[in-house]
Parts: structure tokens; sequence; C-alpha cells
């Protein structure tokens, strides 16, 4: 019985020759002739004001917490339910983080509670779109705007995903993709911070470089350059930029085999949830769906890490997601730092994601035949329980 692995980075296209391509051209360190056509293509087909690629979606977090300067003892508002990297970048600058639970539909963050957590101190609102499902950005924007907050979408795994038409990541202020081999588009390591208000193009470039001017340097625009700001080096190589673009140059290709793989499963485990013994994705009205992962809920921790091993005795690979942040060794040793209004919230839903969400196998070359037979140990699993 061959192993079915919970990912597998592919190659869609023309990843190995674009490579080659780049190291022919005499430059393969960052902001190279991939590393543009890369840009351009997000840009036109998005409509983002700027995009400039990173070296990981921390780092375009991080870049994002140095353009709003933020402050030690400033206070971010973000999901308990996401990978760490979120409030990281935030916690780096000094950054106090106010955590919200999930909702009750899915594991994006509750909306609801955000306005009890707004204090004098609150400078930004970081939504995730968990799995590529957007988080209801109507409600998140007017509370920013009336309380004059940024929003930064930490949208890592929403690519090519929208909310009532429009493209995740040109909702906020700022956002973040990665380009993870996790994720639908790959290049091993890689992400992307975009840009949807003019006043941060210019410092984000300087930021993204160093610290310097570099970037206006190469186009003419000053005779040398120096250290004007803080940064860091967060520009990806050209190698990274060429595996890139010969991946969303197949996007559409890529969006449509894994819509496919979910729908497929959607529809093998539906008699589950219908039973009462799974739950299984749902959309909000307003989301799209990137296919980016496919997750079933267990009714408890205990049948999670039951079936998993079931599925591992089947040469299946399934695996768990995040851990509470709120409940995370880190987090914990230094909420006295928190204020106390805040500690006292529940966090119910994203508890219950970290103890019962289970993340089923999905990447490019995932067969239907693969699907089929992951979906069949997982129906035999319940089955043999009654």
């Amino acid at each position: 019985m061959s192993f079915i692995p919970f990912n597998k980075p592919s190659l869609t296209g023309k990843e190995t020759h674009y490579i080659i391509e780049a190291v022919r051209s005499g430059k393969i360190s960052g902001d190279g002739i991939f590393t543009k056509k890369c840009h351009i293509f997000f840009e036109k087909k998005y409509g983002f004001k700027k995009a400039l690629l990173t070296t990981s979606c921390t780092d375009a977090l991080e870049m994002a917490a140095l353009l709003l300067d933020i402050q030690p003892g400033d206070e971010v508002i973000a999901p308990s339910f996401t990978f760490v990297s979120t409030v990281n970048a935030f916690v780096l600058r000094g950054a106090k983080i106010v955590f919200v639970d999930s909702t009750i539909d899915n594991p994006n963050m509750d909306v609801d509670q955000i306005e009890s957590l707004i204090s004098t101190k609150t400078r930004a609102i970081v939504p995730v779109h968990y799995g590529g499902i957007a988080c209801d950005m109507d409600k998140i924007n007017a509370l920013a705007h009336q309380h004059n907050l940024a929003v930064v979408e930490d949208a890592a795994q929403a690519i090519d995903s929208y909310y009532k038409g429009k493209p995740l990541g040109s909702l906020g202020s700022l956002s973040a993709f990665s380009f993870h081999e996790t994720k639908n588009v790959i290049c091993g390591e890689g992400g992307m911070i975009i840009l949807n208000d003019e006043k941060y193009i210019e410092r984000a470039e300087i930021i993204r470089e160093k610290g310097t001017n570099r970037s206006a340097f190469f186009r003419g625009e000053v005779d040398h350059y120096s250290w004007i700001d803080l940064g860091s080096s967060f520009l990806p190589s050209e190698i990274n930029a060429a595996f890139l673009f010969a991946q969303i140059e197949q996007m559409e290709s890529i969006q449509e085999k894994r819509m496919r793989r979910w729908n497929q499963y959607a529809d093998l485990l539906s008699p589950l949830e219908r039973e009462g013994k799974i739950k299984i994705p749902h959309l909000p009205g307003y989301a799209t769906n990137n296919a980016h992962l496919f997750y079933i809920i267990c009714n408890h921790r205990e049948d999670r890490t039951a079936l998993i091993l079931h599925l591992a005795k089947n040469n299946i690979c399934a695996v768990s997601h995040y851990t509470s942040l709120h409940k995370s060794p880190f987090y914990t040793s230094v909420q006295n730092s928190i204020p106390l209004s805040r500690r006292n919230i529940k966090f119910s839903f994203a508890d219950l994601y970290s103890d019962c969400l289970l993340r089923l196998p999905m990447f490019y070359e995932l067969s239907e035949s693969d699907v089929e037979r992951i979906s069949e140990a997982i129906i035999s699993f319940f089955k043999h329980q009654e």
C-alpha cells in the first residue's frame, strides 16, 4: 500500500527551466527579472497597488509591524487560533497581543468580540483568513475606520480567494501572503507583502532593502544609497522568484485541480457529517474557497488522536493544526502584561479547533483515487466505532 503524505511540493510548469534562465542572466540575488515578473503578475491579476516579494510570510508581517511603527505597549488584536508568526511580528516590536476567539462556523476570528477589546492603546487588527476562507472584512474595516486602526490581513493561506468579489489581500492597508511549500503556489520558502495604501510604498522598499534607499539608487533616482531607516534583508533570491513565477503561470490549472479534490472530499465525507460523526468546512455566503486545505472536526480530542493513528496504519498522513496561542508557554509566561479584562475572555471555539480539527492530505499531485482511499479509511474508522 503506497504512502500518501500530508503534503508534497510539485513541479507544475517551467520551474527548473526558469531557474536555469535566472542563473544564466548573471543575477541571482533579489529583485531580478523574475521578481519583477511576479510583482507585475500579482498587481495586474488582483489589482494590488504594490506587491513586493519577501523571503517568507513571516518577514512580510514583520515588515508590516515596522511600517506601522509599532511601539512597546501598543496593542494588536488577533485570533488565538493561528500560526505564531501572525503575532510574533508585532511582539518583536514590543506590542501586547489581545486575542480573539474563533467562530462556531469556522476557525476565523469572531469579529463580534473585537469592539469590546479595543482600547486607547490599540493600533491594529490582524484578521487571518483560515484555509483561504475570508473573515467578515466589512465589519472589521468598519471598526478599524471608526477607531482609526490599521488592518493587516494575514492572507498566508488565501491566494486567489475572494470576499464579496474582492481578492483577499486587497482589503487591508497591508497584507501578507505565503508561498511556503504547503501553500497553493510555492517556491519552498517565500512570501509577499501587499501595500494597498500608497503612503507605505516608499518606506516598504527601504525596509525591505536593509533600511537603505538601494532600490531608488538602482532606478537612478539618487546618485548613491545609504542607511536611512530600520530594515532587514527581506527580499528573496531570484532562484525563488523563478520557481514561483513558473507556479503562478499555472495557477488556473493548479486551482482547478485542487478544487476538484476539495469537492470530492466534501462529497464523500458529508454523510459522516449528517450522521453527527464529524463536521466539514462550510463557506459563509460572502466568501469563496481556494481549496487551500480540507479539514474535518471530530467530536472529541480522543477521536482525533485515534483517527490519526488509524490513518497512519493505512499509510496516510493526516495532521492537527495550531495549538491556541493563548495557551502557549510563551504567552502564558507573559500574560500578566496583558490587561486583565482581556484575559477573562473564553476561547471555547479556538480550543475546540485546537483539540478536534484534523487536516487531510491536500496537494497538487493528490489523485482522485487517493481521496477515495483517505475518505474510505475515515468512514471505516467511524463505522467500527459503532
